[in-house]
This record gives structure tokens, C-alpha cells and sequence, in this order.
């Protein structure tokens, strides 16, 4: 069964994050609040993990997970950003959307489309930006939730019943009431919404 942690969703405890931290860099599979619900994740440059989330989703091989950065300069690191994209990206982050974007030769094939592209969130959530700050990498970000899952999962211990035996850590972060990030493509330095879900629509149109 998994570890649970209770890290203050507030002001998350510098000493807790570098025990999530020491989980996910030896490969670890962890869940976490987000600023939209409850998510899985581990390194992405960790192959076997990332394959171990693939098993625990039951997802096929194309279609790659989106992944987190800490902020927008890591983003430049991890995806091509034109002008349009990076000044609709510094106004709306952190926040609740997925950013489709070029990926960039840093990004491990596993993590990228047929076409090249990556999802990229900077959620508005102080234990997720803590994470990814103090690991120096971004963490794969998907739903803690199945495709078959009827009821919504809202805490650390909705998390546990399902997926305690298959993951290595979830962090106990408070509810989290799920309505899934909104999807904006600047694929073409155009905002073009792929899914509208949490977060204000307007500003991309």
C-alpha cells in the first residue's frame, strides 16, 4: 500500500516536498492535488515510471500524459513559445489550463504526440509548484481518476481506495472538487480551445 502524507496545501513543509521529492527520483509513482483534482505523477525522464502510469491508467501508447512546469521559463525550456503564446501563458499562469505547444528536444519521445506537441500545465497549487521546483524537473500530470469511474475522487482517501495498491506516495493536500483544466492548442502561436473546462475561456478567444 501507499504512503500517505499530509502536507498543508497552504504552505507546504519544505522537509515533506524533499520526501516527495526522494520518492519520485527513485522512480516513484505519486498523487497529488491540483488546482483542478487529483492527479498521478511521477519524473518524466524516469521511463519505468511513466510505463508503470500508462499500466495504472490503462492508457494506449499514443496518446502521451501532459506534464508540469514550475513556471514559464521552464516551459521555454520544454516547448517552442512564440509571442502570442508566451504573453497569453504570462497572464494565465499559474492557472487552470493545459497549454499545447511544439515540444522541444529536451522532451523524452514517451511524452511526445505523432505530431510533436506537448501538454503543458503550471497548475495554481502551492504543493504541485513546490514538487516540480524542488525536483528540477517537470512531473506527468493525469487524472487520478478512470475512464469507468463514476463517482469523483475528492480527497487523499478516495485516492487511496483506488489506487493505493498500484501508486508509491499520495499526499493528503485537502478536498479537491475535479473539473478538468481547459485545453488552449498555440500550436500555431493561435489560441484555438481543444476542451473548455475550469478557468475563464474568454481571454483565449
Amino acid at each position: 500500500m501507499a504512503s500517505l502524507l499530509e502536507i498543508n496545501p497552504y504552505n507546504p513543509q519544505p522537509r515533506l516536498i524533499a520526501q516527495v521529492v526522494d520518492v519520485l527520483k527513485r522512480g516513484g509513482v505519486i498523487c497529488y492535488p491540483t488546482d483542478t483534482m487529483y492527479g498521478i505523477g511521477c519524473d518524466i525522464f524516469n521511463q519505468k515510471a511513466v510505463k508503470r502510469v500508462y499500466q495504472i491508467k490503462k492508457r494506449p501508447k499514443h496518446k502521451p500524459f501532459s506534464f508540469m512546469c514550475p513556471d514559464l521559463k521552464d516551459i521555454a525550456r520544454y516547448s517552442h513559445v512564440g509571442n502570442t503564446a508566451y504573453r497569453l501563458m504570462r497572464k494565465n499562469l499559474p492557472g487552470p489550463y493545459t497549454f499545447v505547444l511544439p515540444g522541444t528536444k529536451l522532451v523524452p519521445k514517451i511524452m511526445l504526440t505523432k505530431q510533436k506537441t506537448v501538454g503543458i500545465r503550471v497548475p495554481d497549487n502551492p504543493i504541485c509548484l513546490a514538487i516540480v521546483e524542488a525536483l528540477g524537473n517537470p512531473v506527468l500530470n493525469t487524472s487520478a481518476m478512470r475512464e469507468d469511474d463514476e463517482e469523483p475522487v475528492i480527497d487523499a482517501y478516495d485516492v487511496a481506495d483506488r489506487f493505493g495498491s498500484q501508486v508509491d506516495l499520495i499526499i493528503d493536500g485537502g478536498e479537491v472538487f475535479p473539473n478538468p483544466s481547459t485545453v488552449v492548442s498555440l500550436v500555431d502561436d493561435q489560441p484555438e480551445i481543444l476542451r473548455e473546462g475550469k478557468g475563464d475561456i474568454s481571454v483565449f478567444l
